[in-house]
């Protein structure tokens, strides 16, 4: 008997005792840690976006993952009657001019959060 509780003694003195209090603020902690990190990570998906010059009604789009040039503008709502004379997608300071008949014919073009996209119609 005495041999297991010189064991108990053991096991409690190297795994440690935590009292219920100091469990449950640790439990905490971690869970308004991971709260935090939440609130973070829908703030960062909020503030990133692309940004759309033009006819269109929305001017800002949210980013997704997977974002394509022509479900960004169909976001976007275009509103003009005719199509597009021509599309301009700016990134990190370089522009890319485009034809619109590219996305008639059925070009995925990806997006990047940050993109700015200019509709010449």
């Amino acid at each position: 008997m005495k041999f297991a509780a010189a064991i108990l003694f053991l096991a409690i003195a190297v795994c440690g005792c935590v009292s219920r209090s100091e469990a449950n603020a640790q439990a905490r902690a971690a869970f308004i840690s991971g709260e935090n990190e939440a609130y973070r990570q829908m703030a960062a998906q909020q503030q990133t976006g692309v940004t759309i010059a033009g006819p269109v009604q929305n001017h800002k789009v949210p980013w997704v993952d997977g974002l394509t040039l022509a479900q960004a503008i169909a976001t976007a709502n275009y509103l003009n009657a005719n199509a597009p004379k021509q599309i301009i997608i700016t990134r990190n300071g370089l522009q890319a001019k485009l034809d619109p008949d590219v996305l008639l014919n059925g070009t995925n073009i990806p997006l990047k959060p940050g993109d700015a996209i200019e509709i010449v119609p």
